[in-house]
Order: C-alpha cells, then sequence, then structure tokens
C-alpha cells in the first residue's frame, strides 16, 4: 500500500475519533455516554499493542505462556466489587485526580511521596508509550513494504508525526479544564469505541486464519503438533515454570489496579458505582474474547513462515501473504486502535501527576500564589499540555534509542515490574492503618533500586555495548549478584525474577519500617479514614486533626486565586449551609481546611493544596498527647451526639406511642358513648313492648283470650331480652375482674357443641341458614361446660348476623393438636374487613360489616368470648387470608 494512502486512511480515522470525542462532550450527559457498557469496554484499554501483537510473538515462541498476563485481571476483577468500589469512593470525596494524589493522600499528603510516585510512574509508561510507537512504526512499514528503509532525521519518520498527532488529540480533549479530576467523557467513549473496534478486526483475522486459511483448530494443531518441541508450546514446564506463571500471574494483577491509565478510567472517570456490576464480568469476558484466537494465528504463522519473520505480526503478515490487503488493513486499524487509547490516557494521567506533583509544588507555587485565576487556569493547562508533549517525545527518543531490538512482550514487562513498586504502599495502606509515609518511601525507593538492578540495567548496557558480562557473570564478577539469577534464584525468566525480589524487598521495608516508626497525626488520621470505608462518610469531614489560627479570608483568598471569585464563593455558601454556620463566621476551623484543600486538589494536586491552604494559615504543632486529647474530646463529642440521637428517636418512638394510644383512647371513648346508645336502645325497645301490652291488658278487660296470651307471650320475651342484656353487662364485668369462679369439671364436647346449636338453632332455621356439626369422634377433658356454651353460642349468633339469609353456612369443626383441643367456627358471611381484625375482641366494638343497617348487639359478645377463654388458660382469634367468610378459632388445654 502507498505510504501516503496509508497516512490519510490514518488522518481520516483520527478525525472520526475526533469527531466522535467532541459529540461525546456536547452530549455528556445522555445516557449513551454515560452507562456501565461504555464504562466496561473502556476498561480493555488495558489491552495495548502488546496485546494486539505481543501476545501472538509470546504464543509463536513460547506457546500457552502468553495466558498469565490475562489470568491476573481475570482474578482481580471480582475484587473490584469491593476493593476498587472502596478507591472510587475515596477518590470521589477528595477530588483525587491521580494515582499519585491518591497513594501520597493516604499518607497525609505528603509532597516527596507524591514525587516518587510521579517519577517511578514515568519511567514505568515512557518505555511502554515507546512500545507502542514501535508497533506503529514496524507495522506501517509492514503495511507500506517499506522495511529496507531506516530513517536517519526525525522529519524524515513517519512515527514522529503519528505520534504528534496522539499528543494532539490527548492534549485538546484531555487539557479542556483545570481540574483534572473532573470525567473526559469524550475520551472515555473514543476508548470504548476503540476498544470494540480492535476486538471486532482481531476476531474477523482470526476466523480468517483459522477457518479460511486453514480447515478448523482441529487442523492446525494436528499439524503444530507434528513440529518439533511441540509438548513446550502445551505444557506448563515443571514447578519451576509454574512459579513463573505466579509471579507473572502476580504483576499483571497489580497492573490493572496501577498503571496509570487503568487507574484513569476504573477510578478517574467512574460516576456511578454501581457499574462496577457489569465491569466485573465483561471485562473478563472481553479478554477472554480476545484471547480465543491467539494460539492459532501464533501456531498459523508458525507453519506458513516458521522462524523467517517476527511472530508478533502475523496477523498482518498471514492476509498479506494471501493478497487481502484489506483484510490487511483492518488489523491495521485495529492494532493502530489499541496504541491511540493507550497512548491518549497514559499520557493524559501522567501529564497529570507531573503537573500536579512536580512542577507545580517543586517551584510553580509562588507564582501562583501571585497570580490571578485566569492567568493560573492558563498555566495549569499549558503545563499539562507541554508535559504530553515531552512524555511523547521522550517516549520517541526512547524508541529510537532501545525500543528497535526488543520485543513488544520483553518492553511491557519491564513497565509492569517497574509500575509494581507502588503495589505495597497502596494495597496494604487500604487495609492497614499503620503504614507511614517513610516506611511508603523506602519500600519503593528499595524496590525500584532492585528493579534497575536486575532488570533494567543489563537490559540498558547490552542495549547500549553489547556485552554480556555483566549479565553472566555479576557485579564485580561475584556470581551472587547476577542480575538475572540473585543469590542462586536462575529458574524464573528475568521478569519474573526481578518482581520476586523487587517485592520481597519492598514489603519488608514497608513493614518494618511502618512498625519502629509511626507517622504524624495527618498521617494516622487519612489512615485511619482509607481503612476504616463503612465509616467514610462520617470521618472524611473530621479527618484532620488541627491546631492553629486560621481566618475565613484568608482562605477564600487562597481558593480566588484558582477558583475565581464566583466559584469559590458559592463552594463557601455550601459549606456554610451543610455545617449550618453563619456566613459572616470569622475564625476556619478544620473542616474548613480540610474542605479547602480537597477544592484545590483537582486542579493543583492534594501535596500542592496542602502547602497552599498552609501558607495562609498558622498551624501549630501538636504533641501526641494533644492528638489524643483532641480524639477523646472528639470521640467522647460523638459519643454525646450519638446518645442525644438515640434520646431522641427514643423519644420520638414514646410520642408515636402517645399518639397512637391517644387516638385509640378517644376511639374507644366514641366506641363506648355507641355502646350507652346501643344498650339504652336495647332496654328501651323491650321495655316499651311491656309498657304498651301492660296497658293494653289494662284497658281492654273484654279481650280475647288468644289474644291476650300472645300479649303476655311477648311481655315474656321482651322480659328474656332484657335478662340476656344485663346478664352480658354483668358477665363481662366479673370476667373483666376476676370475679367469676369457673366450674371445671369433664365435660363432653360434642354434648356442648349440641347444646350451643340447640339454642340458636330456631333462629337459623328461621334466616335459612343451615348449621352443620359433622365430628363424630368425641373428646372428653375439663372446662366450664356452661361458659363454653356460652362462647360457641355468640360465635354462633355472630356468624348469623354475618350470613346472607337462604344460603348461608355455617360450620363446626375440631381437632386435638399437640396437646391443645382446638374448635373452628366457619361461616360463608362477607368476612371480616382488614381494619377490623386488630379490634373485634374488643368490649364495646361493632363491626360495620353486618347484614342490617345498624350493627346488633351490644358489643360484648366477642369481647366475653375472650375473657372466657383466656380464663381458661386458652386462645382465641380470627384466621386471615380467608377468600370468603370468616373463621374464629379458640383452643383449650387438653387434660
Amino acid at each position: 500500500m502507498n505510504n501516503y494512502a496509508l497516512i490519510s486512511i490514518i488522518i481520516c480515522y483520527l478525525g472520526v475519533l475526533f469527531f466522535i470525542a467532541f459529540l461525546a462532550e456536547k452530549n455528556s450527559k445522555s445516557k449513551w455516554v454515560n452507562n456501565s457498557i461504555v464504562y466496561s469496554l473502556s476498561l480493555a484499554v488495558y489491552c495495548s499493542a502488546w496485546t494486539y501483537y505481543g501476545s501472538i510473538g509470546i504464543a509463536a515462541n513460547s506457546g500457552i505462556s502468553f495466558l498469565p498476563i490475562y489470568l491476573g485481571p481475570v482474578i482481580a476483577a471480582p475484587l473490584w466489587i469491593v476493593v476498587l468500589r472502596k478507591i472510587i469512593r475515596i477518590s470521589k470525596q477528595h477530588k483525587i485526580s491521580s494515582l499519585a494524589d491518591f497513594v501520597s493522600l493516604r499518607y497525609g499528603n505528603n509532597r516527596f511521596l507524591g514525587a516518587i510516585i510521579t517519577v517511578i510512574c514515568i519511567f514505568g509508561i515512557v518505555p511502554y508509550i515507546s512500545l507502542q510507537l514501535k508497533a506503529i512504526s514496524e507495522t506501517f512499514e509492514i503495511m507500506t513494504d517499506d522495511t529496507s528503509y531506516v530513517s536517519k532525521y526525525i522529519f524524515d519518520d513517519s512515527t514522529f508525526y503519528i505520534a504528534v498527532l496522539l499528543a494532539v488529540f490527548a492534549t485538546f480533549f484531555g487539557t479542556q479544564s483545570t481540574d483534572a479530576s473532573d470525567k473526559h467523557k469524550g475520551i472515555v467513549v473514543t476508548v470504548a469505541f476503540e476498544s470494540i473496534l480492535k476486538l471486532v478486526f482481531f476476531l474477523i483475522i482470526g476466523v480468517y486464519v483459522t477457518f479460511f486459511l486453514f480447515n478448523g483448530t482441529s487442523d492446525i494443531y494436528h499439524k503444530i503438533s507434528m513440529t518439533p518441541n511441540f509438548e513446550n508450546l502445551t505444557k506448563i514446564r515443571g514447578l519451576e515454570a509454574g512459579f513463573d506463571w505466579l509471579f507473572m500471574m502476580m504483576i499483571s494483577f497489580v497492573a490493572v489496579f496501577l498503571l496509570p491509565r487503568q487507574f484513569q478510567v476504573s477510578v478517574l472517570e467512574n460516576n456511578r458505582e454501581k457499574h462496577l456490576k457489569q465491569a466485573i464480568w465483561m471485562f473478563p469476558l472481553y479478554l477472554l474474547l480476545f484471547n480465543v484466537f491467539v494460539i492459532f494465528i501464533a501456531w498459523a504463522g508458525k507453519l506458513t513462515f516458521g522462524n523467517e519473520v517476527n511472530g508478533e505480526y502475523f496477523t498482518l503478515l498471514l492476509p498479506l501473504q494471501h493478497n487481502n490487503v484489506f483484510l490487511a488493513l483492518l488489523v491495521f486499524l485495529g492494532g493502530f486502535s489499541a496504541v491511540i487509547s493507550m497512548v491518549v490516557v497514559s499520557t493524559l494521567a501522567l501529564s497529570t501527576m507531573v503537573s500536579n506533583n512536580l512542577i507545580i509544588p517543586y517551584g510553580f507555587l509562588d507564582k501562583f500564589i501571585k497570580g490571578q485565576p485566569d492567568k493560573n487556569a492558563y498555566y495549569i493547562k499549558n503545563i499539562r499540555r507541554i508535559s504530553i508533549f515531552c512524555i511523547i517525545i521522550t517516549a520517541y527518543i526512547f524508541y529510537i534509542n532501545f525500543s528497535i531490538e526488543l520485543s513488544l512482550y520483553s518492553i511491557g514487562l519491564i513497565s509492569f515490574v517497574i509500575i509494581s513498586q507502588l503495589a505495597p504502599s497502596f494495597f496494604i495502606g487500604l487495609f492497614w492503618n499503620r503504614g507511614s509515609s517513610k516506611a511508603a518511601i523506602i519500600g519503593m525507593i528499595a524496590g525500584s533500586f532492585i528493579t534497575f538492578y536486575t532488570l533494567v540495567l543489563p537490559f540498558t548496557i547490552e542495549a547500549f555495548t553489547g556485552i554480556t558480562d555483566f549479565t553472566n557473570h555479576g557485579l564485580f564478577n561475584i556470581s551472587v549478584l547476577k542480575p538475572y539469577a540473585l543469590f542462586g534464584i536462575n529458574f524464573l525468566s528475568p521478569p519474573a525474577h526481578a518482581f520476586f525480589w523487587s517485592m520481597s524487598v519492598n514489603v519488608a521495608c514497608y513493614l518494618v519500617f511502618s512498625l519502629s516508626s509511626k507517622g504524624n497525626y495527618r498521617e494516622r488520621n487519612y489512615a485511619e479514614m482509607f481503612v476504616d470505608s463503612r465509616n467514610f462518610s462520617s470521618l472524611q469531614d473530621s479527618a484532620l486533626v488541627w491546631k492553629g489560627e486560621a481566618y475565613v479570608s484568608d482562605i477564600k483568598n487562597v481558593l480566588n486565586k484558582f477558583l475565581g471569585e464566583e466559584r469559590a464563593q458559592r463552594a463557601l455558601n455550601l459549606f456554610f449551609m451543610k455545617y449550618k454556620i453563619p456566613p459572616n463566621t470569622q475564625m476556619a476551623d478544620a473542616r474548613l481546611i480540610n474542605f479547602s484543600e480537597k477544592l484545590l486538589t483537582g486542579s493543583i494536586g492534594s501535596a500542592s493544596a496542602k502547602i497552599l491552604i498552609a501558607s495562609a494559615v498558622k498551624e501549630e504543632q501538636i504533641s501526641l498527647v494533644e492528638v489524643l486529647k483532641i480524639l477523646e474530646e472528639s470521640k467522647e463529642t460523638i459519643a454525646n451526639n450519638k446518645l442525644l440521637r438515640e434520646k431522641s428517636e427514643e423519644l420520638s418512638v414514646l410520642a408515636l406511642k402517645l399518639k397512637q394510644a391517644n387516638e385509640e383512647l378517644i376511639n374507644k371513648d366514641k366506641q363506648k358513648d355507641e355502646f350507652l346508645d346501643t344498650v339504652a336502645h336495647e332496654l328501651k325497645t323491650p321495655i316499651t313492648g311491656i309498657r304498651a301490652s301492660t296497658e293494653l291488658l289494662i284497658d281492654e278487660d273484654d279481650m280475647p283470650y288468644e289474644i291476650k296470651t300472645e300479649f303476655l307471650k311477648n311481655m315474656l320475651n321482651d322480659s328474656d331480652r332484657l335478662t340476656r342484656l344485663i346478664n352480658n353487662i354483668l358477665d363481662f364485668e366479673k370476667l373483666a375482674k376476676g370475679k367469676h369462679n369457673l366450674n371445671i369439671k369433664q365435660n363432653s364436647i360434642k354434648t356442648t357443641i349440641k347444646y350451643a346449636i340447640a339454642s340458636v338453632q330456631q333462629i337459623a332455621i328461621n334466616r335459612g341458614v343451615s348449621i352443620i356439626n359433622d365430628n363424630l369422634i368425641d373428646f372428653r377433658f375439663s372446662y366450664d361446660e356452661d361458659r363454653i356454651v356460652q362462647v360457641i353460642t355468640n360465635l354462633l349468633s355472630n356468624a348469623l348476623k354475618f350470613t346472607e339469609s337462604g344460603k348461608g353456612k355455617i360450620t363446626i369443626e375440631y381437632k386435638m393438636i399437640n396437646n391443645m383441643f382446638e374448635v373452628y367456627v366457619i361461616d360463608n358471611g362477607k368476612g371480616i374487613p382488614d381494619e377490623d381484625f386488630e379490634h373485634i375482641f374488643n368490649k364495646f366494638y361493632q363491626s360495620k360489616n353486618q347484614n342490617t343497617i345498624k350493627p346488633q348487639g351490644s358489643g360484648l359478645g366477642l369481647a366475653i368470648c375472650k375473657q372466657i377463654i383466656e380464663q381458661h388458660n386458652g386462645k382465641i382469634w380470627a384466621k386471615k387470608g380467608n377468600k370468603n367468610g370468616a373463621t374464629f378459632v379458640f383452643k383449650l388445654p387438653f387434660n
């Protein structure tokens, strides 16, 4: 393919990415920008040119040895729901803008620690970026068939111009805001888009090679199995190789958390924690799909080309071998997408660390303090833009001088091992509050020195001089100091060997110095806040133990320098409103100092924010005794507040109960009035009947005998009615006060039920209601028969009131359960409304669901039943959940 044609395609592709990023920034609040799928795909920035090309190279030469680099992230993904969620939560609360800010904040905003982390990341990532440039350069040469020409000048090298274009893209979309903690929606969406492209194009070439150039996976496997040393491509060679796999998985496990580009997309660009739920399975699935065809493409290339060409580029060489230029172009664009994603996100993350942890705190702070908001914002943006260009140019220089002779795989592993030196301070610090900044600094420096000696130095000497004496014989010809076989451990690969020794020294230094030296009060406060993630929201407001003198006006002046007067005033108003502080307050407290540092962190980093706020206040050193006193007072205040809160909650509960009791009393008083009205009505009706009948009998001397007899019967019935009503009232009072003694003796329950049915049978016949009692088995046990007859009679009478005339049916059943005798009275009436269940056994209560206009009876029937049953040490209730009718149940001890 022609050089200019390919460059034109690259420019057009970059134009599409610019357009996508522009749309995403313009529609930054839309659902297609803010969703878990975009977030999960952005995590695939992990799959760089190393994945796209390097994995195939290692698979071609070492078989399945490429897998550990992907097994580590797969193991890490389920832990994101715990570890990464904690990291995201802390980062959002403190407006963290970089990995260096996060770690240095854990250790009390230590400026020197932030600088060391930044330097380590630069040394780790610049070679990684050079790896991407190497991939672009070599694939560009393959596509244009221009491998013979080596440019002597930068301006003749197409790779240089591509690097500049990448820098422009990262600069344009990564430095629009001075607050680096702001989300970069345009970059995230383009990374997600490129993740789709590189996966789809890689799967296409995989299918093409496996099923079109060969007859499927079995064909490739059969042919490669005939080659020499085939077993070495498909097996882990013994225990020693197993240790190598273990350390490689540990390296990649750490990298998926600590690579600046991974921290950027997984933590800083996360806008909702719930996205993690989808990411923990989407990301491993993505890695699985990406690796489905790796081994088959590698073997297919091996079968086609042998050892004549670089195995890393089999994906390009195989389609070109068969004149399929279009498919090769798709593969090239997929690899180019992998490069762009990695370079743009990495340079964005590194530029933030360089500006916030190196340039600003170590040179520009004085200038910022004297400047104005607009000028300061201009300075910050320019520092980051220049940093991006410098990082990419440095990576280009590294590529020219070092990368040409190395494989993509080896460069990537060097970067991973360097970055892993942050792991002890990062991971242990999240879960152990004793870790100190001194220990973190010593551990990182010691681990980096070991990495330099065992991995970087031998590689550098060989690259510059071609001499291998240092590698083969060790420092000063001391065999135990061989860089690839330190102290006799010679069975690990160089990256795994360097990782083992550097991590051992790093962790040992971190633990020893953490236990032997205590951090200052600021470190310990932030340590407690990081570790105790469950109470993070309550701890983060009071995380700063502070003693001194500070004025709100001085702090406001500092904020105005970076945020502008309008934004600073708005932030302070929200602070005063949140903590209910008067807006005219003059003296600042620890909460305002902590709040102000967080506001500045996104723009200039946590270390610089600490320095600037410290310059505006007069802080006094706090002794350990004073710290303990402050913490004790804080603890007492928290305890008192908790006690007051508990008392307030108790009072609220009591007030609610009092309100409910008052409402119940009002309701009972109302029921009592209705009861008295009902009783008066019930008493008045038979008395009126008796009086009228008596007057007629007196006035009519010659009344026929039949009519006189009828009147006398009516008088007798009304008298009985009066007697029953009065007896009910007296019975209830006696039962309620415990004045009635039960006549307990052995009785037949079958006979008792017959007595009760007989007392209401005529009423049931008159209303056309059937009473069913089919129980054949009889039981004899001790109870007061008259009272139980009264209970059953009341329940039957109650059922008669609520069943429809001519269609009603009442059933009586009984059975033995757990030495308790249960009796059921079941009807097919209207049932019991839900609101009546809690009150039906209360005295005076009458349901409004009767088959009459006005409730009949005194409202004491069920209350009397309850008293009688409870005096028998039994229980009575109405069953809930009946679809039709009502079911009353009472149980008595069987003895």
